[in-house]
């Protein structure tokens, strides 16, 4: 008596539902009716908003290189290494000289005017000089300066591949958000079925008040996780126009793509022989051996003391003459020997770097390629049955609860579970990916074989 006598008061509640959600959506419709006017004949209808601009992750890049401030800034090195080559290739200027003596400036002799004075006692000198650089110093400059700017460019290589897996790893985190806000959605949706069931089994008495409570509870942890999820997304979102270039691209805008599982092939010392030949750092510490040596033979010319020719006019008395003078330093102390010896350590220095370098690339390949190696086996662990049975588990314990065949404590159980090794699983195809992106940056290129 007491089931029958709540189903029908279950028909009757749901049949007075029904009539009040048909009058409220007739009432609304009238109002909405009522308060949109028709459009006027001519005018111009509202703007439809536009769609998100979905960018790709070597969109992403590509705009990164484009319109990145840090790797403009970083370009702009290059221009000055450029502009250094002109100053270096600058030949000496000519020197003008010129001076006048015994001016008539407070009298003449007596019996001699003015002209006659600065015809016979006066004398003027107009004299051009010039410094020819001995030990082809002005070659070495430019060779020098050549060798520094084929080294900085190297290094803005450098900070693009830095650039471009800090993009990359940013792109991925925004994946792993937005994959996780649409698990969180999904799991909220489901789990609030499960507390529709629940509420209609209270009511009909066949789980108590307490247990009823916990499951109404349990959906608080379901929409804080959907909440999180939405904070790291648009968190996620920022990082990457951020790095990508404010300006770049709409806010509105979205990352296309999946979070997907593709096998690296390719054997650990083909990696390695791989970056050896292309990682912008170590060809840029390899310039930097040249550049040094160069150095060392500027400061070796730089030695060499110049020697400076001067010719000059004179006329005096009234009689003209041509005088031809030249002038050197002795190098009898100072030789440059300092900047000689300086340079000459530099170059072991250089050498040092370069050596430093090569192991810094050896050694990053083989972390990447570690991490890559053990990120695809926790992988394959979940795609090879871990998720399967998590999924599985929770649907047998949510049938068999909403059947009373299991209780509360199992299914709240086996919900858990699945959802942690949902978004685990989430994080390892992340780590994953991010370990590509790892190893791609460790060889110096986006392109693995």
């Amino acid at each position: 008596m007491l089931k029958n006598r709540r189903a029908l008061d279950r028909s009757a509640s749901f049949l007075l539902f029904s009539v009040s959600v048909v009058m409220l959506a007739g009432v609304s419709a009238g109002q909405v009716g009522a308060g949109q006017a028709a459009p006027a004949p001519g005018s111009t209808p509202p703007p439809m908003p536009q769609p998100a601009v979905r960018i790709t992750l070597e969109q992403a890049v590509n705009l990164a290189f484009t319109h990145s401030h840090v790797l403009k800034a970083a370009e702009s090195t290059i221009q000055q290494a450029q502009a250094e080559e002109i100053t270096a290739n600058l030949r000496p200027n000519p020197v003008l000289s010129g001076d006048s003596q015994f001016l008539p400036l407070f009298g003449n002799p007596s019996g001699s005017s003015t002209s006659d004075t600065l015809q016979q006692l006066s004398q003027f000198d107009v004299g051009i000089g010039y410094l020819f650089e001995r030990g082809g110093k002005r070659q070495h400059r430019l060779r020098a300066a050549r060798d520094l700017t084929t080294q900085t460019r190297s290094q803005v290589l450098d900070a693009q591949r830095t650039l471009a897996f800090g993009v990359a790893q940013q792109f991925i985190a925004a994946l792993l958000a937005d994959s996780n806000l649409q698990f969180a959605q999904q799991d909220l949706n489901g789990f609030q079925q499960t507390v529709t069931i629940s509420e209609e089994r209270y009511k009909a008495g066949d789980i108590s008040q307490a247990d009823y409570l916990k499951i109404k509870l349990q959906l608080l942890q379901f929409q804080t996780d959907v909440s999180a999820a939405q904070v790291a997304r648009v968190q996620a979102l920022a990082g990457l126009r951020q790095l990508m270039g404010y300006t770049a691209v709409p806010e509105n805008y979205d990352v296309a793509g999946d979070l997907a599982y593709a096998p690296v092939k390719v054997n650990e010392d083909d990696l390695k022989a791989l970056a050896l030949r292309n990682r912008p750092d170590l060809i840029a510490a390899q310039h930097g051996v040249t550049a040094s040596q160069s150095a060392y033979e500027l400061q070796r010319a730089n030695g060499k003391r110049d020697l400076n020719l001067v010719f000059n006019f004179s006329h005096v008395s009234g009689f003209s003459s041509g005088s031809l003078f030249g002038s050197m330093e002795l190098p009898v102390f100072d030789r440059n020997q300092g900047e000689i010896a300086r340079t000459r350590y530099a170059i072991t220095q250089a050498q040092e770097n370069a050596y430093a370098a090569s192991d810094i690339v050896l050694t990053d390949v083989e972390s990447a390629y570690a991490a890559v190696t053990t990120n695809q086996q926790v992988v394959q662990l979940y795609v090879g049955g871990y998720l399967k049975n998590a999924q599985d588990s929770r649907d047998i314990s949510e049938y068999a609860y909403r059947k009373g065949g299991a209780s509360l404590l199992d299914f709240l159980d086996s919900e858990r579970s699945y959802r942690a090794t949902e978004l685990a699983y989430r994080q390892s195809l992340a780590s994953y990916m991010t370990a590509v992106e790892q190893l791609k940056e460790a060889v110096g290129t986006r392109n693995l074989p």
